[in-house]
């Protein structure tokens, strides 16, 4: 269905005031993959993995630490304001790419409280005696507080009792190096994790479905009910006005515990606290067999940022109007309007348009699974659900 038959004006929509500020050029740091933000931990916190077997040799070729150190910064920038999760994969740090332990102080010194005060869990995978000398090293000068966030896991087997393993781009001699530890330390294999006895109905599934099956078991409504149920409980004053609303996390099990009753289709309660409703909500997007804003999209979606302020407005009515199945837009358009008003509190909530680009882009809009979320196409996604958001009555019919 083109824009024309859903009624839009043909006026082509405003153009973005400014531009963002030209930013220092990180591709020779970033082209090594030793940053990556993927999706959401189960308690709804946004992942960032760092990958030792990624830094290049010292010497080898000409490699920046201290301009390493302004990207970590820089990336984390984007995501600090919200909860977030750190995965860092010790397996191929050696003699020979090894950052001097000067480098790694002035790491901890510049990750102040800001990057700090958010960071919610350090997993530290694979870790050897190298770990545990520095740690020991630093110790005097880190925060009881900070050292309870550090976990240290021996397996991935570990690492997936709290983090859904798919989500991570996870490097293959690390996943190689995780195998040899298992085969020669089999006594020690962790145990797994006890299987749900309970058997989901199929008619009542909603988390993990399709968006046509959920129209399909709903009665033809193309709002699924859990979608609707939690943007009713967090569409009044009280819970618009929370402060860090979608940026916050909430406890895994509870999350867990109403994501089976809802495939149950059994009564949930949101126990009165508006980000166990955040959370749910978007765990329901993150977890559609295909993202809102569909695998066929995703290339054009991360090409947004090449697009002139002018090509733009087009170019979204296009790809929203056009090419988004008519079921997705329905469900987008109910998104994007509840997620205005949201907006509309931000000075009680301090939830701006930019803020909820960051929280929702990810969810939104995923990469298809062959290819994996890349931290270079973070920026565009966010950029493009911005502009979404913010010029959203000029896009959608009321």
């Amino acid at each position: 269905m083109s824009w024309h038959s859903r009624g839009i004006a043909a006026d082509d929509l405003a153009a973005l005031d400014a531009e963002l500020a030209d930013e220092e050029d990180y591709l020779d740091i970033s082209r090594h993959g030793i940053v990556e933000v993927v999706g959401d931990d189960s308690a709804g916190r946004k992942i960032i993995v760092v990958s030792a077997c990624k830094l290049p040799p010292v010497g080898k070729e000409t490699f920046n630490h201290a301009k390493l150190l302004r990207y970590l910064t820089h990336t984390l920038d984007t995501f600090v304001e919200q909860d977030y999760s750190l995965v860092y994969f010790h397996y191929g740090l050696t003699s020979k790419n090894k950052p001097p332990l000067s480098w790694l102080w002035q790491a901890y010194k510049a990750f102040d409280r800001k990057y700090k005060k958010n960071l919610k869990a350090l997993y530290l995978v694979h870790p050897t005696n190298f770990i545990r000398i520095v740690w020991q090293i630093f110790k005097p000068a880190i925060s009881v507080k900070f050292g309870r966030k550090m976990m240290y896991v021996n397996y991935l087997e570990e690492l997936a009792q709290y983090i859904n393993l798919d989500q991570l781009i996870i490097p293959p001699q690390v996943i190689e190096h995780n195998e040899q530890l298992l085969m020669k330390n089999k006594k020690n294999l962790p145990a797994s994790p006890p299987q749900s006895a309970v058997v989901t109905p199929v008619g009542t599934t909603q988390f993990g479905a399709s968006l046509q099956f959920l129209k399909e078991n709903n009665n033809g409504d193309p709002i699924p009910p859990i979608l609707r149920q939690c943007v009713e409980f967090l569409d009044t004053p009280d819970a618009l006005e929370t402060e860090g609303i979608f940026r916050r996390s909430a406890n895994v099990a509870v999350i867990k515990e109403l994501q089976n009753r809802c495939n149950q289709g059994l009564p949930i309660d949101f126990q009165g606290d508006p980000h166990i409703a955040a959370v749910l909500l978007k765990t329901f997007l993150r977890e559609l067999d295909e993202p809102l804003m569909t695998y066929e999209l995703y290339d054009e979606i991360t090409q947004f940022q090449t697009l002139s302020k002018d090509e733009r407005p087009r170019k979204v009515k296009i790809l929203i109007l056009e090419k988004l199945p008519e079921d997705n837009y329905q469900v987008l358009k109910y998104i994007v309007q509840f997620l205005s008003r949201v907006m509309d509190r931000c000075d009680l909530n301090k939830m701006t348009s930019s803020n909820l680009a960051v929280v929702f882009g990810p969810n939104l809009v995923r990469a298809p699974p062959a290819r994996g979320m890349s931290l270079s196409a973070i920026g565009p996604i966010n950029q493009f659900i911005d502009f979404l958001f913010t010029y959203q009555d000029k896009i959608f019919i009321i």
